[in-house]
């Protein structure tokens, strides 16, 4: 899945697509590269990122996603938003599915509007809001803790009929560098929810903090985690380097299953 942002506040590519030329250009090279999806995101979830008014989100988003189906008759573009409104919006236009870093908790009618529009829905395990979630990152079991969130908004989504459901642990949401790792380490324990596993840990801090560097530079500790998120049962990595990580997928598909 490769990550297209189109806000000036993302963290390692915000405000780097300055027109809609750009936008294609930038899709056709990760989609000649390998990716299977093009997640599109019109507000920034990056740690004190700013917010951003319904609208603001919509124009950002709508008119892309416009403009990417009528350019390739064949993308499957998954929409990055936590708003109902603008997921409504997106997929109207032409989007393929939903990828909420709220699993619907902050917006209650997101989960009953996917289940409508009968698309994939990505949920996240998220604390609070982009704003405040680094303040809340108290765990009993970071493992058991997630499950649970997770069995409670599968029942959710459920209810309202939408079954079709991609989970994702949240690195960096409402967690500490060493529970991020922690985390990853146990990864595969997340299996036992049977839904896929999207793991999104691109260039972000525990690399990068980790590694004493910057984004910028933090491709090759991104390279091996994703390695290492592969052995440990993710199905999908959402990623801001397409061919790195369609070569790493190649290779740990040698190893078979």
């Amino acid at each position: 899945m490769g990550i297209l942002n189109v806000t000036p506040d993302s963290f390692f590519d915000g405000g780097t697509l300055k027109n809609a030329d750009e936008v294609v250009q930038k899709v056709e090279k990760m989609l000649d590269e390998g990716a299977d999806f093009i997640d599109l995101g019109g507000y920034s979830s990056r740690p004190g990122a700013a917010f951003v008014s319904v609208e603001e989100e919509l124009n950002r988003v709508v008119p892309i996603v416009e403009i990417l189906v009528e350019k390739f008759s064949d993308i499957l573009i998954s929409i990055d938003t936590f708003r109902s409104d603008v997921a409504q919006k997106a997929i109207e236009a032409g989007a393929a599915m939903i990828n909420d870093i709220s699993a619907g908790m902050l917006d209650e009618n997101m989960i009953p509007t996917v289940a409508k529009l009968q698309v994939p829905y990505i949920m996240m395990h998220m604390r609070g809001t982009p704003q405040t979630m680094q303040t809340l990152t108290d765990y009993n079991d970071i493992i058991k803790d997630i499950n649970f969130y997770f069995s409670e908004r599968c029942a959710l989504a459920r209810s309202f009929g939408l079954n079709d459901i991609i989970i994702d642990p949240g690195f960096g949401f409402a967690k500490t560098t060493e529970q991020n790792f922690e985390l990853l380490h146990k990864m595969e324990l997340l299996q036992m929810t049977g839904l896929p596993i999207l793991a999104g840990i691109s260039r972000k801090s525990m690399i990068y903090k980790t590694l004493q560097t910057t984004p910028d530079k933090a491709l090759n500790g991104t390279t091996f985690l994703h390695a290492f998120c592969l052995q440990k049962g993710a199905s999908i990595l959402r990623v801001h380097d397409v061919k790195e990580a369609v070569e790493c997928v190649k290779l740990i598909s040698q190893f078979g299953n």
